[in-house]
């Protein structure tokens, strides 16, 4: 594979890992990382939480040490962005002016955030939370403000509430579906999660939407307006209504995109010599529900399950991409983990201790155990992740919603009954 070049359009967790796992499945071609980003390539979970809260500083949010690239012979091109992908020639544009040539080129370029369409959210104050420098700039808003609010209660408006509220910081959810993260979770753990806001001060306002901001005389947001004629004070506002995909490189070079960069089971697009990985690609997987067709993800697990997936193509060794997704979120001392893809399922059981902040809530489709969603019980979720990636059935609905069902116990009666077979 000598003299070959890969460029990786996007320094995020999938493009560095993409990088990394290159090295690491011994590819010796060029490999050229580009970031639109100054810093070395980072986490982005901890934003919303240690970071936010000073808990942590930015060196300890690097994905990989700084000399870890030069160490690895991969070139980084940082500060610098892709503005258009030439198919023909096989090459890139940077807004330097800079062309780089590629063999294979790989897209990760993420996410942005949906920007929130009312008037006044050019304000000073009103804000979103994808990126350190996001981060650097909510951390300065907040130590001085009195009254904070969220708009959009999914993971990041939560998890943002939650570290808000640690800081001393009023804070108000303002949520337009009926309850929070309702795309992401079952109502039993919302309601959970919403109570143990509620319980803290975070005030969330269900089936509400924001129609407009107001200011003060120096161009700072003063006031979040409500549909229902409210008129909220917010020295701070964070807009978290959820992101777009970021596939206008890839629409521009004639590549299919339909909320994402499509891929087939390889994670290449329709173009055999570019791939999409991350945050910005759509792609089939088996843990999808029926009838659902392709998924995009938007997790730190997918972004490097993917990396590792498309370097096994380029140094060789072809997989198909059959990785199972799992997610999670932490809010206070409460450890949210979700394995597998939920949606469309048709019954649900929780098992655990719900009083004691222990449970996990098992979501089936017919008969079959589909994902996890576990609070504070690791173990339930490693097991269904287990599970989910054997393709061995799980227990019934019926045998979970036993008094005495212990996921564990089950797992180890299960596993002697099939070796006895």
């Amino acid at each position: 594979m000598a003299g070959r070049q890969v460029v990786i359009v996007g320094a995020g967790q999938a493009g560095s890992d993409t990088a990394a796992a290159l090295r690491a499945g011994g590819y010796d071609g060029h490999v050229v990382l580009v970031g639109d980003e100054l810093p070395v390539p980072y986490q982005r979970p901890p934003l919303s939480k240690a970071y936010l809260a000073g808990k942590a500083g930015p060196g300890e949010l690097e994905l990989r040490p700084e000399d870890f690239y030069a160490a690895q012979d991969i070139e980084r091109v940082s500060g610098d962005r892709v503005t258009s992908v030439d198919r023909e020639a096989s090459r890139v544009v940077l807004a330097s002016g800079r062309a780089l040539p590629y063999d294979r080129l790989v897209l990760a370029t993420g996410a942005r955030p949906r920007p929130l369409p009312v008037p006044g959210t050019g304000l000073a104050g009103v804000l979103s939370l994808r990126s350190l420098a996001d981060a650097d700039v909510l951390r300065r808003e907040l130590s001085g403000a009195a009254n904070l609010v969220v708009v959009g209660a999914g993971f990041i408006g939560m998890e943002l509430a939650a570290t808000a509220t640690g800081l001393g910081v009023r804070t108000t959810v303002v949520e337009a579906g009926p309850r929070i993260m309702g795309r992401t979770v079952t109502p039993a753990v919302s309601g959970f999660l919403a109570a143990e806001h509620a319980e803290r001060g975070v005030r969330i306002l269900l089936g509400t939407e924001v129609t407009g901001l107001d200011g003060d005389r120096e161009g700072h947001v003063r006031v979040v307006e409500l549909n229902d004629g409210r008129r909220i004070a917010a020295d701070v506002v964070v807009v978290g209504i959820g992101v777009l995909p970021a596939v206008d490189l890839a629409a521009d070079a004639g590549l299919d995109v339909g909320d994402g960069v499509i891929v087939d089971a390889s994670l290449r697009t329709s173009d055999p010599a570019v791939y999409a990985i991350g945050d910005c690609a759509r792609f089939p997987t088996p843990y999808a529900p029926p009838a659902s067709g392709l998924l995009r993800l938007e997790s730190v697990q997918n972004a490097s399950d993917q990396a590792r997936c498309v370097a096994a193509a380029l140094c060789g060794k072809p997989v198909p991409y059959t990785s199972v997704p799992w997610f999670w979120t932490e809010q206070y001392d409460l450890r949210v983990q979700m394995a597998g893809i939920t949606g469309g399922h048709d019954r649900t059981v929780t098992v655990g201790d719900p009083a004691g902040r222990r449970f996990s809530v098992l979501c089936f489709r017919g008969d079959r155990l589909v994902g996890t969603e576990s609070v504070n019980r690791p173990a339930d979720h490693m097991i269904t992740r287990r599970l989910l990636a054997s393709d061995t059935p799980g227990p019934s609905p019926d045998e979970a919603a036993r008094p005495d069902f212990d996921f564990k116990t089950w797992q180890a009666n299960a596993a002697t009954t099939r070796t006895a077979a």
